[in-house]
């Protein structure tokens, strides 16, 4: 099992910036990519970005994409999100996952609330 906590959201206005963070501890040693997701009051969650944890390959939901991004630090077991040009829709509760090597996202963090004000 792969423990993860996030820290960082808050409340800031639209236009304003965010970064979230992803402790990963446990049995790491499996984990292929971690990622990041969110779910709005009243919808399903959505993906947001991911990182492969060796190769550090990045891929981002089209909303997202040129505002958000994602990083890893492997020595530290840990994964950001840096989110720029927030907007008011970006408000959720956003998750980190683990994904393990031929798997699906099996570890999730608590989430951590992001709201933007406009």
């Amino acid at each position: 099992q792969v423990q993860l906590v996030e820290s960082g959201g808050g409340l800031v206005q639209a236009g304003g910036s965010l970064r979230l963070s992803c402790a990963a501890s446990g049995r790491t040693s499996n984990t292929y990519a971690m990622g990041w997701f969110r779910q709005a009051p009243g919808k399903e969650r959505e993906f947001v970005a991911t990182i492969s944890w060796s190769a550090g390959r990045t891929y981002y939901a089209a909303s997202v994409q040129g505002r958000f991004t994602i990083s890893r630090d492997s020595a530290k077991n840990t994964v950001l999100l840096q989110m720029n040009s927030l907007k008011p829709e970006d408000t959720a509760v956003y998750y980190c996952a683990a994904r393990p090597s031929g798997g699906d996202y099996d570890n999730w963090g608590q989430g951590t609330q992001v709201t933007v004000s406009s």
